[in-house]
């Protein structure tokens, strides 16, 4: 790959992987509208690992006390809010993982395709708009129950539709459910570790059954520029999050989706 293409696509990844407009959408489309050859998987693997040590790397205190907290929780002791959260994550982490692993190759045959991506886009963006304004956004995590934790996971599970964002249905979810936008959106940067984890777990072991020269020099680059744009997307979002609310989301979605719809008809 040449240099300015890793540049891109690595700040594609860093940028949307947070952002509630879907990043896997962006990295098949991307390419697609630029005309470059496809990136391949260890590319792909090395900007999600990127993403993963952004989100390691900004919430590092409160993911040792939620681990701390959760080791606590199995001898028995007294379940806090950190250890609640963690189990929570992890709960919420099965409903992705089963589809994942049972509707893997459907997705990858059946599903990427930019008309899919467009609808996904634009419908899934509809209804972030309409959690964003009509929910009561009350709620922060120290509330969290396991009917919140059944229902975000559940939503979870839709991310693997190109086009919907796991963010950004994690995101609406959570407002449905009258969280906060900050406390909404941080449960949803929390779960995507273990998403990370699972999804580029199974790609390595299908990077390693094929026999493919590997880049080195590209893809530690890729991992630097998409785990420092992917940080930086993290802190302005959760900072200015209360302030422009989700409504440019939103319209860029529905600007993209319309876009893709004449473009590939």
């Amino acid at each position: 790959m040449l240099w300015f293409q890793v540049l891109i696509l690595s700040l594609v990844q860093g940028l949307t992987e947070f952002l509630p407009v879907s990043s896997s959408a962006h990295l098949i489309l991307v390419p697609e509208l630029l005309g470059w050859k496809d990136q391949g998987l260890a590319f792909d693997i090395a900007v999600h690992l990127g993403t993963l040590l952004a989100v390691l790397g900004y919430f590092n205190c409160e993911i040792i006390k939620m681990f701390r907290d959760f080791l606590c929780s199995l001898k028995g002791n007294t379940l806090s809010v950190e250890a609640k959260i963690f189990w929570s994550i992890g709960f919420a982490t099965i409903p992705v993982g089963l589809v994942g692993l049972c509707g893997k190759h459907f997705i990858e045959t059946s599903l990427r395709s930019p008309i899919v991506i467009a609808f996904a886009t634009i419908g899934f963006g509809l209804i972030l708009w309409v959690a964003d304004k009509w929910s009561k956004q009350r709620r922060d995590l120290k509330v969290l129950n396991w009917r919140d934790v059944a229902i975000i996971g559940l939503s979870q599970a839709l991310s693997l539709i190109p086009g919907t964002s796991r963010s950004g249905i994690t995101l609406t979810a959570g407002l449905f459910r009258g969280f906060t936008r900050r406390a909404a959106a941080k449960f949803s940067f929390l779960l995507s570790i273990p998403v990370i984890i699972l999804a580029g777990g199974l790609e390595v072991i299908t990077l390693l059954k094929r026999e493919v020269l590997v880049d080195w020099e590209s893809l530690g680059l890729a991992v630097c520029l998409s785990a420092i744009s992917g940080y930086f997307c993290i802190h302005y979002f959760l900072k200015l999050l209360d302030t422009i609310g989700l409504f440019p989301f939103v319209l860029y979605r529905l600007c993209l989706g319309i876009f893709l719809v004449f473009y590939f008809s």
